[in-house]
């Protein structure tokens, strides 16, 4: 699987925005068994969404399901070395997911616990984010 980015943007460049508070939504296990829960607010980028996901997929050996549960929607520009201030904005480079604390990030399914919590904690180490693994609730 290739890197996430968006199709087609509304707008080529955005502003930074703030990041804060914790999420209302997206923050249950909603598909899977278990899942990786952020517990900061962040920007994550999508070439970190993908090396948790190789992660999850290498320890799990392509056995059992796994969902993505964010995806690099906004745009981030930079302008190059040795610019002097001024001239406009600079062009975009990557994409992020702006992560708030309490988002489930990853899920997994049809794995035993012991797997599905090693396969999350090695991803929790791709990401600029604190982690917390999670269960299910079964109401």
């Amino acid at each position: 699987m290739a890197i996430l980015l968006p199709k087609k943007t509304a707008h080529r460049k955005v502003r930074k925005g703030k990041n804060e508070g914790v999420a209302t939504r997206g923050n249950t296990v909603a598909f899977g068994d278990w899942g990786l829960m952020s517990l900061d607010n962040e920007r994550v980028n999508s070439r970190q969404i993908e090396a948790a996901r190789q992660a999850i997929t290498r320890y799990i050996k392509r056995g059992g399901k796994i969902w993505i549960r964010i995806f690099p929607h906004t745009p981030v520009t930079k302008k190059p070395l040795d610019v002097k201030m001024g001239s406009g904005k600079g062009e975009p480079q990557f994409f992020v997911a702006k992560v708030k604390a309490g988002t489930v990030m990853f899920e997994i399914a049809d794995v035993t616990e012991e797997q599905a919590k090693e396969a999350l904690r090695l991803a929790g180490h791709k990401l600029p984010v604190r982690v917390k693994i999670i269960k299910k609730e079964n109401f």
